[in-house]
């Protein structure tokens, strides 16, 4: 968003895995074929299902696995050529090896022919109900067998103008082993593509010649099992040993707008994957599309960023621009320099709550990792589930969905940034399942799968929870105050005190397993706390200290607090300018206090 609104109002954005989301089938077969598990379709997010979501408190939804990748299922009738499995992951294929940008998965339409109408039906649908929406792009690299047949007249695909008898030009797209032929992985530990039930597909039959570098950086002809050999890496005009083939920034631009990087580049010669994938991104600009979510993006140079996300603000410069990127030591350029508008909090805040949530983190890492990134808090997106991590509720993670409650609130209420949940989140969803390619404890994004306690709120396309447990209901309601409350609360887009190391050193009863904070804005004012502890009541004067107080204004007496989440009443106690609440919190308890 422009950054004069940006900070005025909280957002939360809501992650679908956009194949699974409506499926009823229950089947569940280890590699069951689209026939088999089923499949979930773009007309499954109806106008009723598209409401719920927002009523859950959400502002944005980002329909993961849109653009067209690799599938196993025969489609060819429709015009769409068949894929090799032994060059792909699962039997539904992965999201993140796309094999054409100007189109969507067939899978996902009820009509293949016409499936490219039906998302931008979707699309419609979507802005109906007030909700903006993001799709994936995957810049680092592209399916193994990239085709681009939906590619627009005048433009061309990936590797269409390519000189492979060359490893590495400039406006290459792609990398190449020259003299090498590609050869699939040795298969170990077991592992077949689609669990060896091979007999009836189009399978060892790809041919690549000469081969090109794996998506992960391998440069061998024959990548190893665990690399991503499904995929390609991108050329980025980064030669081999490193060094750039195009213009660096020039010091001090991290401090310019978008509008300044965009004149930059307009009299550079910049590498042809760049002005591929800034076409790409255009064209869903122009379908309506309102933002983009990039798959690792600081395996991409941050030039690039600068050149690609300044050309998305100059057509539409409220579009949202969320990355991938995990190394802390990059996150000010990726932002500042790539114009980025937020970055995943993974190895920070994400990592020091799953800790605490498992038992042997402490609380007091939450304080240290919020002052390491205060000058970009805005930019860090909190969460605590999505496609590639362990589901809270798992037995490798959690093993209790309540246990990624009060670690909710503080993930969702400590900072300005967006808050993201992933589907199925919001009622306790294990992801138990043997699903094939995929393992459990993350719901597969390889496999034809369903999504059992998600498929009980579905309750067979009635979008309503018909078929929910109390604690599932229960667990969905809480989801629904928390977030709602989130992207209204003034305080939240406002001011931050830290009340945990106060009370630590001063509150007898409030130890490394509770954490307090304030929030405030003009009009409102909130005490926060959360109790991590699973088996154990916390029970102490939880006291606020004199520069709070009197930042807040309050004169000595007795000032009534609400908990804004469940209505619970308390006291606060102000006496010679300092601060006290007498707190009772039950085991995972939480209160969001507003002083009234």
């Amino acid at each position: 968003m422009p950054a004069e609104i940006s900070k005025s109002k909280k957002q939360v954005i809501y992650q679908v895995f956009t194949r699974l989301f409506g499926n009823v089938n229950t089947t569940n077969k280890p590699w069951g074929t689209l026939e088999e598990n089923g499949v979930g379709k773009f007309s499954d997010f109806s106008e009723k299902a598209l409401q719920e979501i927002k009523d859950l408190g959400v502002t944005h939804i980002w329909y993961t696995g849109v653009p067209h990748h690799g599938v196993i299922t025969d489609y060819s009738h429709y015009g769409i050529s068949n894929d090799d499995p032994s060059i792909f992951k699962g039997r539904a294929g992965s999201p993140y090896a796309v094999k054409d940008y100007y189109n969507v998965n067939p899978d996902l339409a009820d009509h293949p022919e016409n499936r490219l109408e039906e998302f931008r039906a979707l699309i419609q649908r979507t802005h109906k109900i007030g909700l903006k929406l993001l799709i994936d792009i995957v810049p680092n690299h592209v399916a193994r067998n990239y085709e681009g047949a939906s590619t627009p007249e005048g433009f061309f695909p990936f590797g269409a103008h390519d000189d492979n008898s060359k490893s590495y030009l400039r406006d290459n797209n792609f990398y190449y082993i020259v003299g090498e032929q590609f050869k699939v992985p040795e298969w170990q530990n077991g592992y077949q593509p689609l669990g060896g039930d091979l007999q009836d597909l189009k399978a060892g039959k790809f041919i690549e010649i000469p081969a090109k570098w794996t998506g992960n950086g391998s440069r061998l002809a024959q990548p190893n099992q665990n690399d991503w050999y499904e995929t390609v890496k991108i050329n980025y005009g980064v030669r081999p040993e490193g060094t750039y083939d195009f213009d660096a920034l020039p010091n001090g631009f991290e401090k310019k707008s978008y509008k300044d990087h965009f004149k930059f580049w307009q009299d550079k010669e910049v590498p042809n994957s760049w002005i591929k994938f800034k076409d790409i991104a255009l064209y869903w600009l122009e379908m309506g599309v309102d933002g983009f979510r990039y798959d690792m993006a600081e395996m991409v140079p941050v030039e690039f960023w600068s050149f690609m996300n300044s050309h998305i603000k100059t057509k539409n410069e409220n579009t949202l621009l969320l990355a991938e990127v995990y190394q802390p030591s990059l996150y000010r350029d990726y932002i500042h320099k790539g114009k980025m508008d937020y970055l995943y909090d993974k190895v920070e805040m994400y990592d020091s709550l799953k800790h605490i949530m498992k038992g042997y983190g402490w609380t007091d890492h939450i304080s240290v990792v919020l002052e390491g990134l205060k000058d970009i808090e805005h930019e860090m997106l909190h969460f605590l589930e999505n496609h590639d991590e362990q589901r809270i509720a798992s037995s490798e993670f959690a093993g209790n969905a309540k246990i990624g409650m009060p670690a909710m609130v503080v993930s969702a209420t400590t900072t300005t940034s967006p808050t993201m949940i992933y589907f199925g989140q919001e009622v306790g969803e294990p992801a138990a399942e043997n699903a094939g390619f995929g393992t459990a404890s993350r719901t597969s994004i390889f496999d034809y799968i369903g999504v059992p306690h998600f498929q009980r709120w579905v309750n067979n396309k009635k979008y309503d929870g018909g078929q929910l447990s109390n604690q599932e209901h229960e667990l969905r309601d809480f989801y629904k105050r928390l977030l709602n409350f989130t992207i209204e609360s003034k305080a939240l887009m406002g001011k931050y005190y830290d009340l945990h190391y106060y009370n630590k050193s001063h509150s007898e009863g409030y130890d490394h397993r509770v954490f307090s904070f304030a929030r405030w804005a003009v009009d409102e004012k909130l005490i926060i706390i959360s109790n991590f502890e699973v088996n154990d009541s916390r029970v102490f004067e939880l006291k606020i200290p004199q520069m709070l107080i009197s930042e807040w204004n309050l004169s000595d007496g007795v000032y009534e607090i609400e908990d804004v989440l469940y209505g619970s009443k308390n006291s606060l106690v102000v006496e010679n300018r300092m601060g006290k609440v007498n707190i009772i919190l039950n085991p995972l308890g939480f209160f969001i206090f507003k002083v009234v």
